[in-house]
């Protein structure tokens, strides 16, 4: 049987995830919900363009709220004294330098949004446990290209 699934956070990333949380459970569901019922008041719902809209944005919120939830309920929270100093950890903002001259930065989390790395990508696997000066090579599926780490940060 295989091992239950752990999701590795800081516990400032567990508090977006349950901030986000009682955001779509609160007052997003609130307003969806009103929505739907407003719509329903307009008449055929075969042909209710709002409606079908409401319905189907119900759908989205809810999917998004199961998948925080599990999230959640798997989230092993990280404290800083487990991090190894001036390794890549979970939590740690890193700058990167690719073989172009490129720089990319972003921080090792499950949390997602704008640059942010899952520690299961990739890229992210690479990273865990290097350090600053190391070159990393990333098994991409466009495939494999090489990277240095220019500085590690923690939030």
């Amino acid at each position: 049987m295989a091992e239950p699934r752990v999701d590795r956070l800081t516990a400032s990333q567990r508090d977006a995830l349950a901030a986000e949380l009682a955001e779509l459970e609160g007052p997003k569901r609130t307003a969806i919900v009103e929505a739907i019922k407003t719509a329903r008041e307009h008449g055929d719902l075969s042909e209710n363009f709002e409606y079908h809209a409401a319905k189907n944005e119900q759908g989205f919120l809810e999917a998004r709220i199961r998948t925080l939830r599990d999230r959640l309920d798997h989230a092993v929270v990280v404290e800083e004294s487990e991090l190894a100093p001036g390794q890549v950890g979970i939590g740690s903002t890193v700058e990167l330098e690719d073989e172009q001259g490129g720089r990319i930065e972003g921080e090792i989390s499950i949390v997602g949004g704008t640059g942010a790395i899952s520690p299961d990508s990739p890229l992210g696997r690479a990273l865990i446990g290097r350090r600053e000066g190391d070159a990393v090579e990333v098994e991409a599926p466009r495939g494999t290209w090489t990277a240095r780490i220019v500085s590690i940060r923690r939030s």
